[in-house]
């Protein structure tokens, strides 16, 4: 039997090769953005208490709305991902440092047995190949499925990105566990061929 291939200049801009059975990822729209990052932990949190290898961030803000931080799914870990720069400072207030903790994060879980990732967002800086571009790049080397959400605002970006690849999902944990269940079925299919 032969395998059929394409290539999609997707993910780094150089072609990636899909082939069937290759690891897909899951994009939930994030018009509400808290809604979906509450979805995904819990989604995430009942899959690893059923025995599911799960790495990934979501994220959550504090409560006066002036930072954000990235929660590791499996470990609880947090990173605070933007800076206090003051009050009046109108400056990105975004930490690179510990984004990229976070992102390394989520590529170690990738690499390390992981059955499942969950990205918290695709928005302003993956959008502009940074940001957590990596992680997603980790988890679909190591073939992993994908859980993220997307920002409305970059959807055109996400298409670049993501291609053919990813396949929206409704923001419910309904859909989600359909979704699943989609992936697991795939993936014991590909391993008895």
């Amino acid at each position: 039997m032969s395998i059929q291939s394409e290539e999609f200049p997707v993910l780094s801009g150089a072609p990636l090769t899909a082939t069937a059975g290759w690891t897909r990822i899951a994009a939930l729209p994030a018009e509400d953005s808290a809604r979906v990052q509450s979805l995904m932990q819990a989604f995430a949190e009942e899959l690893m208490q059923s025995g599911v290898r799960v790495g990934g961030v979501t994220q959550t803000r504090v409560a006066d709305r002036s930072g954000i931080l990235l929660r590791d799914v499996a470990t609880g870990a947090f990173y605070r991902i933007s800076q206090d720069l003051g009050p009046g400072s109108v400056a990105c207030n975004l930490d690179t440092s510990e984004l990229a903790l976070a992102c390394a994060a989520v590529e170690r879980a990738a690499g390390g047995g992981a059955q499942l990732i969950v990205i918290s967002k695709f928005s302003k800086q993956e959008a502009g190949r940074g940001g957590l571009c990596d992680a997603f790049r980790a988890a679909m080397s190591a073939r992993v499925p994908v859980i993220a959400a997307v920002s409305p605002h970059y959807r055109e970006e996400w298409r670049a990105f993501a291609g053919p690849l990813a396949e929206d999902v409704a923001p419910e944990r309904q859909a989600l566990a359909e979704w699943w269940t989609k992936m697991n079925a795939a993936a014991s299919k590909a391993r008895s061929i």
